[in-house]
């Protein structure tokens, strides 16, 4: 048995004899344990929620009464973002961003309902999930366990000892590298087991997972290489523990909750009221379909008789409000999109930003792989705004096709008694209305996105690696 073997034999020995240490590791697996099931039982009650509420929506639009097209326009629809799979393991910003979305017509309406603004302030410090779990709290079990690994041996005397008997220190550190890459892959191996039985149901993507296991792998290891090398570079184990505490407090916790608001600051997103006020200073540029002279409409109406080779609107073989209404849903709907860019440019400036903090955090490099991996990243939230305002866009433009072929213009104009009723059309039509089908992201879609924070940690990873080299030739110098 080679010595890095014995020293790391030696080295798990005593950890097992520590009591402390073994409560701390058994508390860490049940909280594992714990955070997968809650998280999977939370995921798939979120699951069942949504596809219900969808499915209550849908009942509710296509089981309107006869009514006139316009009418549905308002009344609008409900669609909900469903959850893949993976979110039980990291939901990302999906408490965050809302989940569901009123469409209707003239408007463009953001996502709401977002458990944050339903829950305590304690779910911005993060939601108890497997990710949470392994990027925060296992790095803080590896520092206690670990923290003593090489400075004990110092203090004791038992390094001097070991070097004067032929082992060098490049074996020491190795060995004891190896018991706490031990330690780290028991701590880690819940949450995989738990990850792969979330995410080993119909329908899962294996690139992802596999680039999430890659991920918090090179993680745990990192943070392995991390305490051993302070442990060696201290002269005291109390040392040692204190500067792994605020490495950690600053690289898992400071950071990433620092990083989104100077994100926020350099990159600032105009407010709600804001961005309403803009819409309908530009919307009243666009020009006023009410108004018989307004310019733009003056000439889509005259572009709209030569088109059909008459003289009045009365003599159109469509209905010709039908017609503005479809005109005026494309001017608005593309001022929406325009703004809606806007926005989302912006936030994906304070997201290259934030992630940029990943080369000083090996933390915020990890959420940012875990989020895209997993597709509950910001990226994942617009692919949902974007197919939904697609979907309101189709919606709202069918209907108004419908005003334009099922209502005669003069029914549609006239104001007698009994106009109100030839202006409806059968409620059949509403269940012609293709209902909301969400397509997720293809796997190397995630696996792509995930890629940029797996080599930031694989950087991580050398680099902290290489520099166990001088550290043990600093150790050998301990040798009489």
């Amino acid at each position: 048995m080679s010595a890095v073997t014995l020293i790391a034999r030696d080295e798990l020995r005593l950890m097992r004899r520590n009591r402390v240490a073994v409560v701390a590791f058994a508390l860490l697996v049940l909280l594992t344990l714990a955070a997968a099931l809650i998280s999977w039982s939370h995921q798939q009650s979120i699951t069942q929620t949504r596809a219900r509420f969808q499915a209550q929506a849908a009942k509710e639009f296509e089981t309107q009464p006869d009514r006139h097209p316009h009418r549905m326009v308002h009344f609008g629809n409900f669609v909900f973002r469903p959850l893949g799979l993976l979110a039980a393991f990291d939901p990302g910003v999906d408490a965050f961003t809302g989940n569901s979305m009123f469409l209707e017509g003239h408007r463009q309406n953001s996502a709401n309902f977002g458990d944050v603004r339903q829950s305590s302030m304690l779910v911005r410090f993060g939601q108890l999930t497997p990710a949470f779990v392994l990027q925060v709290i296992a790095p803080l079990l590896l520092i206690f366990l670990g923290y003593g690994a090489v400075a004990r041996e110092r203090e004791r005397g038992t390094l001097r000892q070991m070097l004067v008997q032929g082992v060098s220190a490049r074996a020491v550190v190795m060995g004891k590298l190896l018991a706490l890459g031990v330690v780290a892959a028991l701590v880690g191996l819940p949450a995989m087991i738990a990850f792969l039985l979330i995410a080993g149901q119909p329908g899962a993507l294996a690139g992802p997972m596999l680039v999430i296991a890659l991920g918090y792998a090179a993680y745990l290891a990192l943070w392995a290489i991390i305490v051993i090398l302070m442990s060696a570079l201290a002269r005291r184990g109390r040392d040692a523990l204190l500067a792994l505490l605020a490495l950690w407090v600053v690289l898992v916790i400071l950071l990433p909750r620092i990083a989104p608001d100077v994100a926020a600051q350099a990159h600032a997103l105009p407010t709600r009221l804001e961005t309403d006020i803009a819409i309908a200073r530009d919307l009243h540029k666009l020009g006023d379909s009410h108004n018989p002279d307004d310019p733009f409409f003056k000439a889509f109406k005259e572009k709209t008789l030569r088109q059909y080779g008459v003289t009045r609107v009365e003599d159109l073989p469509v209905n010709y409000s039908g017609l503005l209404a479809m005109e005026g849903e494309k001017l608005t709907s593309g001022l929406f999109d325009d703004y809606a860019d806007r926005s989302f440019a912006i936030q994906a400036a304070q997201t290259r930003l934030n992630d940029g903090f990943g080369i000083i955090s090996p933390a915020i490099a990890l959420k940012r792989l875990s989020m895209a991996a997993a597709g509950t990243d910001l990226t994942g939230h617009r692919r949902f705004m974007t197919q939904a305002e697609a979907y309101r866009y189709d919606m709202v433009q069918r209907l108004n096709r419908l005003q334009a072929e099922a209502v005669s213009y003069a029914n549609d104009t006239a104001k007698d008694a009994g106009a109100d009723r030839r202006k409806r059309i059968s409620a059949g039509h509403w269940e012609t209305i293709p209902q909301f089908q969400f397509k997720p992201a293809r796997a190397a879609d995630l696996v792509k996105a995930s890629l940029p924070g797996l080599g930031l940690l694989l950087a991580w990873l050398v680099i902290a690696a290489l520099a166990l080299l001088p550290v043990a030739r600093h150790l050998q110098k301990a040798r009489p």
